[in-house]
């Protein structure tokens, strides 16, 4: 918890009380529902939730943005991301119904209105976004596929509406057909050695319908 305070000094008390609940939470669900790898459960706050929050260091949404999160898993990018930006709606999507009851539940418990969590693929999303984010669910051309009608038309940030992926590594082949592509370092917002290779792609894509 120290080290969201830490990178996002900001935050209000109800805000510093729904970070530190996670922890309980996601422990809790995870030894019912495996959501989280039993390695990664104990570096939560920095596998999972800073790197979530690494995406609101390339944006600020302004309040009455939509999100799309999808292939959420258990609540990833969008709950964290949802708690910084309480103006902001989030509709988080996974096919697993599992780990949807764990988001259900989750935000529930922290008493989240700004989040919707359904089972359903991203395919058959109906409705348009200003983002649309998620944790390197597969490679980005198809990914790409699976949402490119789903954009808003009219942008109310500095980042043109599109992609915000969260993804490591060597990315130059499977960007190589997006040139509008900006890749972010989370190295350059966060010290641990885990965020070495992490990176927040930017992809912004026209609206299409």
């Amino acid at each position: 918890m120290d080290e969201i305070q830490k990178y996002f000094p900001y935050l209000t008390d109800i805000q510093k009380e729904q970070f530190a609940k996670l922890d309980f939470l996601y422990h809790d669900w995870n030894a019912k529902i495996n959501v989280i790898s039993r390695k990664d459960i104990d570096e939560l706050y920095t596998k999972h939730i800073l790197h979530s929050l690494g995406i609101a260091k390339v944006i600020k949404f302004e309040p009455g943005t939509f999100v799309l999160d999808v292939g959420t898993g258990g609540g990833f990018p969008g709950i964290p991301l949802a708690i910084l930006f309480p103006e902001t709606r989030f509709y988080l999507i996974d096919v697993i119904a599992k780990k949807i009851k764990v988001v259900q539940a989750v935000a529930e418990a922290l008493e989240l209105k700004n989040v919707k969590a359904e089972q359903l693929r991203a395919e058959l999303v109906k409705g348009d976004f200003d983002f649309i984010v998620s944790r390197a669910v597969t490679n980005m051309p198809d990914f790409v596929s699976w949402i490119k009608d789903k954009i808003k038309k009219k942008n109310k940030h500095e980042l043109k509406n599109g992609i915000l992926y969260l993804k490591g590594g060597d990315l130059t082949e499977e960007l190589k057909d997006f040139p509008k592509a900006t890749e972010y370092n989370l190295s350059d917002f966060f010290e641990d050695e885990f965020f070495e290779t992490k990176k927040v792609v930017h992809l912004p894509l026209k609206f299409t319908n």
